[in-house]
């Protein structure tokens, strides 16, 4: 078994990718800029800073640094009060504690919508140690929030494993040195997270305990299937 275990927490602990798409598509049309959806969905999770330049690579930085105070703006004003937690966050901490197991959490977001995520969670007693967009410049793929949880927790990166929603949780916790893990919340295929290096994909958390207890993948194409079935019209680009 892992002795550290660090979450992401936007569409892995909390049910907000919807909103954070939606707010990035209304900043970005408020710009004069009109990018559809699903190109959106493909950066889920990627450092804002990166994204807006692969997605609106004529931005200066000045104007990509007014897109995204204008998005954080919208999302907490019209989308924060509609994220809710994924059900099973608390019985999984609890499993993975009552092992000997530490919690860290490692997310991008920061301030008030973080504040408000650890609220709804109530997941406090569990967590060892967090690591949010306040304390490193760069989001991921960049390893340093992972590096960081891993240095709050005092554990090396060989015994964790980073547990997240799309293949840039993946790509930071391997560049950190830890093995990663994926769940299907976050509108990412089964496949694009096999690629980005996760040992084990589940539906959720709960279908992904199995494999953080024992360090063993579990039947990746069951879970994938299992997804499919579940949300049969959810085929978003990978």
């Amino acid at each position: 078994m892992f002795a550290g275990f660090v979450f992401d927490v936007e569409g892995t602990l909390v049910d907000s990718v919807q909103q954070n798409l939606s707010s990035l598509q209304d900043a970005l049309e408020q710009h004069g800029c009109r990018i559809p959806r699903q190109a959106l969905q493909l950066y889920s999770g990627l450092d804002g800073d990166q994204t807006l330049q692969l997605v609106v690579p004529e931005a200066s930085e000045p104007e990509r640094r007014e897109m995204l105070r204008l998005r954080t703006d919208i999302y907490e004003r019209e989308y924060l009060d509609s994220v809710a937690p994924f059900a099973g966050v608390r019985d999984t901490f609890r499993a993975l504690m009552d092992l000997g197991g530490k919690v860290a959490l490692a997310t991008d977001c920061k301030g008030h919508s973080f504040k408000r995520y650890l609220s709804l969670l109530n997941v406090g007693e569990f967590i060892a140690a967090t690591a949010c967009g306040d304390d490193v410049e760069h989001g991921k793929p960049d390893p340093r929030l992972v590096r960081h949880a891993l240095a709050k927790l005092g554990i090396r990166s060989t015994q964790a494993v980073m547990i997240g929603d799309t293949p840039y949780d993946a790509e930071a916790g391997r560049e950190a040195g830890t093995k990663a893990a994926g769940v299907l919340t976050g509108g990412f295929e089964a496949e694009t997270l096999l690629q980005a290096g996760c040992f084990a994909i589940a539906t959720d958390l709960q279908a992904l305990l199995f494999s953080l207890q024992s360090g063993e993948a579990a039947n990746k194409d069951q879970a994938a299937m299992d997804h499919l079935l579940r949300f049969p019209s959810d085929r978003r680009a990978s």
